[in-house]
């Protein structure tokens, strides 16, 4: 879908009125999540035991791709780690890392740069084949330069680049079941990337050499305790339980993810049995959801809500334009009349809770007058605007309410905002190909380390770092924050990227969310985990 739209005075005024009332995880016992697999045919028949053999859960949108090195999106995170397994696994409501396929955690040189893992023995592939220590090689090293292509989004964040002089130099296959890994430099979050759902998770050899060269994986291959049966574009994607899964067997056979783009659709299908659990609820149906008998899932997310300057090319690679454009919006009003209490203004960009780099961080301050002086003294009478209509883990209404306000704010300064709206598969190509001076975006953190979130600003992949932003100092710092041990000395370097960001303004920050999904009360041991994924290995339904 792709509209653009006009706003006018009185339809600014009734969104500022829109408010929230108008609206398993463990180490050799097996580290996947546990699932429901889904029937190609038939209803939903209860198991033995007075279970239900299948649960559905409903994405917002198509996966990307069920090969993690090339999706960059929460539904394929979702579906993924499902069916893959990485070296290292978090905590099932935290982002603590624990060995998984790996036996230990890893054994690290005194310099950094060495890394000896040792791997669980005995473990097979939903194929059959072998999980040993050439696997591992093989899942890591395409993702390496030169074997890496553009279409791999987390390639370069988990495993470096040459250039950057930061990252993996070479990976290695000691014996069977010992891998060692050497980095260009040290690297902190290193441990922590290797645990997350993209990019990191151990793929089939067989699978690897059975896609086309320089092309995703489409019959993926892990070792998961769900394997993938089909997938129907726009419609549903099925995993059936593993029956020879390595660790604790997953409580329910069928896991059926159903594509329901249109947030009042997935409401409709919670409701009517259709969807056991529905993801991205609009704040203004939390009432409906509850008051209708089902359980809300509510919990502050790791997420950042923000709008991005295209700092490379057209009317905003001007930094007094960037922060004239920050002062004509009131970020504190939008936010509370789009989101009502299921959202909190972001003063920083990483959440609050992560810890305290946002406390003597300065964002714009709301000032309609100066915005627009400088803007008229700049000549910017007009700024073109892309966004997604689609509901996302840090936006659950979409970029549609967000584009029209701040339209409206810039209205007022005598600035006139096109926007151009698309679904989030099309607009996830469009704010890589397409001209545009502002547009929305936002990030679900996916390891819990402050790099996580600040090195989008310093990544050259222009589908991560949509501001096109690139700044010597400020990679520099990341650069260092990267090298530094956890502590007071490396919060102190985030804490400088965050005031860079607030003074450079590359983005506008918005808000950070609460992770809200819609589920039945016969869905038992539901957890939707920080990092934006659910693992259904130990999830049961009743029948």
């Amino acid at each position: 879908m792709e509209s653009k739209s006009s706003f006018s005075r009185r339809q600014f005024m009734e969104l500022l009125g829109v408010s929230a009332a108008g609206f398993g995880l463990v180490s050799m016992a097996g580290c996947g999540g546990g699932g429901d697999d889904a029937k190609k045919e038939g209803g939903d028949a209860p198991a033995a035991g007075g279970a239900s053999d299948t649960i559905t859960y409903s994405l917002t949108a198509d996966p990307r791709a069920v090969d993690p090195a090339y999706f960059d999106d929460g539904e394929s995170a979702v579906v993924s780690c499902n069916m893959y397994e990485g070296l290292y696994q978090y905590g099932k409501t935290d982002a603590k890392v624990s060995p998984c396929l790996a036996k230990d955690l890893p054994e690290i040189s005194d310099d950094g740069l060495i890394y000896t893992i040792k791997l669980n023995e005995g473990i097979k592939f939903h194929d059959g084949t072998d999980f040993n220590a050439e696997a591992v090689k093989k899942s890591i090293e395409r993702q390496l330069e030169p074997n890496r292509n553009s279409d791999m989004p987390y390639a370069s964040f988990v495993f470096g680049e040459e250039e950057a002089g930061n990252g993996v130099e070479k990976v290695e296959a000691v014996d069977d079941y010992t891998v060692k890994i050497t980095m260009r430099a040290a690297s902190a979050p290193f441990v922590k990337n290797l645990a997350m759902a993209l990019a990191s998770p151990i793929v089939a050899p067989s699978a690897i050499e059975k896609a086309t060269d320089g092309q995703a994986i489409t019959e993926p291959v892990g070792t998961g305790p769900y394997k993938f049966v089909n997938w129907t574009k726009g419609a549903s994607l099925t995993l059936v339980a593993n029956e020879d899964y390595w660790g604790d067997a997953p409580k329910t056979k069928n896991l059926i993810f159903k594509i329901i783009t249109e947030g009042n659709t997935r409401i409709t299908s919670l409701i009517n049995g259709e969807c056991d659990i529905i993801s991205s609820v609009d704040p203004s149906a939390v009432d409906q959801i509850v008051d209708g008998g089902f359980e809300l899932f509510s919990e502050d997310g790791m997420t950042i809500n923000y709008m991005a300057f295209n700092t490379e090319t057209g009317k905003c690679t001007d930094q007094e334009v960037r922060k004239a454009v920050a002062q004509a919006i009131n970020v504190e009003e939008m936010v509370k009349s789009i989101y009502g209490d299921y959202a909190t203004v972001a003063n920083s960009v990483m959440p609050l809770w992560m810890a305290p780099y946002d406390k003597d961080v300065k964002q714009t301050a709301y000032d309609p007058d100066a915005a627009k002086k400088t803007l008229a003294d700049k000549g910017i009478t007009s700024l073109q605007c892309i966004t997604y209509t689609t509901a996302r883990p840090y936006n659950q209404k979409g970029g549609s309410d967000l584009a029209r306000m701040i339209q409206g704010y810039l209205a007022e300064v005598g600035v006139d905002v096109s926007i151009t709206e698309y679904d989030w598969t099309t607009y996830k190509t469009k704010v890589q190909t397409d001209p545009y001076d502002i547009c929305f975006y936002g990030w679900t953190g996916d390891n819990g380390d402050p790099d996580n979130f600040m090195n989008l600003l310093a990544d050259t992949n222009w589908s991560m770092n949509v501001a096109h932003w690139q700044d010597d100092e400020y990679k520099a710092l990341i650069a260092e924050g990267l090298a530094t041990p956890d502590g007071d000395e490396r919060d102190a370097i985030y804490l400088k990227c965050e005031e860079m960001v607030a003074e450079k303004q590359p983005w506008v920050l918005i808000s950070h969310s609460k992770n809200l999904l819609g589920y039945s009360p016969k869905v038992k041991d539901f957890y939707y985990h920080p990092t934006g994924v659910a693992f259904f290995k130990g999830v049961s339904k009743e029948a």
